[in-house]
């Protein structure tokens, strides 16, 4: 085991191993990224993220995943440390993801008699990543590996977990269940485990909304699944601690909160080919935006679709979004019958959306949308496209278009909660009036706002406000914990102007900030020119309620532009909606 600080006096460096025994003849290589601040595109990290291994030794040796990349030196020396290579059995890959399969060929040159342990999805994915043959040994559901020594390793098919190929490994020996992304969270300490789970509950929630959320139907089919296993002492998983002192209470919220969101009437399919261009973090952009809607997203990677399961989602589905394929090759051909599968199955009912992946040889977007046209859907987003390396303007892009596509599937539903309250309650409830604010936010090279009016001080000490978010809002995803913004009040009788350019409804990727005269906070968050005050702020904490996010942030500074001047008061007629 390598000794470690108290966190409190931990020198953070950019890139470190540690080496912990979690079980008998258990081991864990964990490669911890201290710095890193951004995870694909739907995570602003604040604590860094870690990528686990684990070694199992029986009379047979089991590696289960790898590391990214950039951990090539150290972790190989690490493992050398444990082990000579040459005496590792089997590698079993939870799923291909790079993150976790990033130095699978290094492995296998150090031993090219290792066994490949894995769906037979991740087979065939891990065929065109390592460029080498390889023995391999394909596993599903029910399946059992015996290490020997007691170690008898069973499999559980866990599909969409986030990628189509991933697989959990349970060993009998020593309850511990092996699940790389699933229950995971991007995190990174000291503490191989979840001691203190009060500093890793928003980070455990976001990863669940940013990854699993999508595939919710799929969430449960696997917690059903592992609830057949005997006891299960250890989660180990691909991402942050381990878990071991909340394993219970950490199941059971992905299950309620796949339970609350399988229960959307509405449902988007997105496919989509799977590690081909962007087309992962595209894909995962515009997930994000529809399922902060209440709309339910199911993914469908296009190389490894059936057609039963194609035609079995576009029925189902409310609106289609596709991500462009290549167009030559093995991959393509499967991918064009899946097309084919989806342009006989839709109908004009149903509304529909596009989006480049930036491949090297991506189908063209307009042939495509011309024969969904012609079909009689209804576009929903213009069809997003690629001229270079995607950016953090082009994922905002991706987000915002699935939360108006999501919005727009959810219009009948909101009409009806507006009406659904008595009259009189809805009557006592408008009486509670608020001030008019607009939030104003930047992160990184974007920026977004919104106008408030759900806005109260909720500290003295320190000095802190609290705002209520709904949660289809594209600058819900500037206020996350860390996150830096601007509160700026607007003036009784000066507001019109600026009240009427931020109500009206802005396309996807749109310049908030148009034709409205700012300057740059210290924060970086813009100030607008015209508002009566401003307070800078930081957000220290979420609370969830059913369709809001209520955020508390401390203040930082703030100035009044006019000392004799009032804040505008926002009085409502009704009070269940805005």
């Amino acid at each position: 085991m390598v000794a470690s600080a108290p966190r409190s006096t931990r020198s953070r460096v950019r890139l470190t191993t540690e080496i912990s025994d979690i079980a008998p003849e258990t081991t864990t290589i964990r490669s911890l990224d201290w710095d890193r601040d951004r995870f694909d595109i739907e995570f602003s990290l604040e604590n860094g993220t870690t990528y686990n291994s684990f070694l199992i030794k029986g009379e047979k040796v089991a590696l289960v995943d790898t590391s990214h990349a950039k951990f090539r030196e150290l972790y190989i020396d690490a493992l050398n440390e444990l082990i000579d290579p040459q005496d590792i059995d089997y590698l079993i890959i939870s799923h291909t993801e790079p993150d976790h399969s990033g130095l699978v060929r290094d492995v296998l040159e150090l031993n090219p008699d290792i066994i490949v342990v894995g769906a037979k999805v991740a087979i065939q994915f891990l065929e065109n990543l390592v460029h080498q043959p390889f023995k391999s040994k394909v596993v599903k559901s029910g399946d059992r590996l015996d290490l020997g020594n007691g170690h008898e390793l069973e499999f559980v098919s866990a599909p969409n977990l986030h990628w189509p190929d991933t697989i959990f490994t349970y060993d009998h020996k020593t309850q511990t269940l092996f699940t790389c992304d699933a229950f995971g969270m991007h995190f990174c300490d000291d503490h191989t485990y979840d001691e203190d789970l009060d500093i890793l509950e928003a980070e455990f929630r976001l990863y669940y909304d940013c990854l699993m959320a999508p595939n919710a139907r799929s969430v449960l089919g696997a917690i059903k699944r592992i609830k057949e296993l005997p006891e299960i002492t250890t989660i180990a998983t691909g991402h942050g601690p381990l878990l071991r002192y909340n394993i219970e209470e950490l199941v059971g919220r992905y299950q309620d909160w796949s339970q609350t969101q399988a229960k959307a009437t509405t449902t988007v399919g997105l496919f989509y080919v799977a590690g081909h261009g962007y087309g992962d973090q595209l894909a995962q952009a515009i997930t994000t935006g529809i399922t902060k809607t209440g709309v339910a997203v199911e993914i469908m990677d296009l190389r490894v679709a059936e057609p039963q399961e194609v035609r079995e989602l576009v029925e189902l589905a409310s609106a289609i979004v596709l991500g462009m394929p290549p167009q030559s090759g093995e991959v393509a051909e499967n991918a064009a019958a899946a097309i084919g599968t989806i342009l006989a199955a839709a109908n004009s009912k149903q509304n529909f959306g596009l989006f480049e992946v930036g491949g090297d040889d991506d189908e063209a977007v307009y042939p495509i949308r011309n024969r969904i046209r012609e079909i009689g859907l209804v576009e929903k987003f213009e069809p997003i496209k690629i001229t270079t390396e995607p950016n953090e303007a082009l994922y905002q892009l991706c987000e915002e278009s699935g939360t108006d596509l999501g919005q727009w599937l959810t219009r009948d539903r909101t009409v009806k909660q507006m009406k659904a309250l008595d009259t009189e309650l809805d009557k006592a409830l408008g009486r509670i009036s608020g001030g008019l604010y607009i939030i104003t936010a930047k992160k990184g090279g974007i920026s977004s706002a919104m106008l408030a009016s759900w806005v109260a001080q909720a500290s003295s000490e320190p000095l802190g406000v609290s705002i209520a978010v709904a949660k289809d809002r594209a600058i819900e995803s500037f206020l996350h914990i860390g996150d830096h913004f601007v509160l700026n009040a607007l003036e009784e009788g000066k507001y019109q102007a600026l009240m009427k350019h931020f109500l009206k409804r802005f396309a996807p990727g749109a310049d908030r900030f148009a034709d409205v005269t700012t300057y740059p906070a210290t924060n970086g968050s813009p100030i607008l020119a015209e508002s009566l005050a401003y307070l800078e702020c930081e957000v220290v904490s979420r609370m969830e309620c059913p369709d809001h996010w209520i955020v508390y942030s401390t203040v930082t500074t703030g100035r009044v532009a006019k000392a004799d001047a009032l804040t505008a008061v926002h009085h409502r007629k009704v009070g269940n909606h805005y």
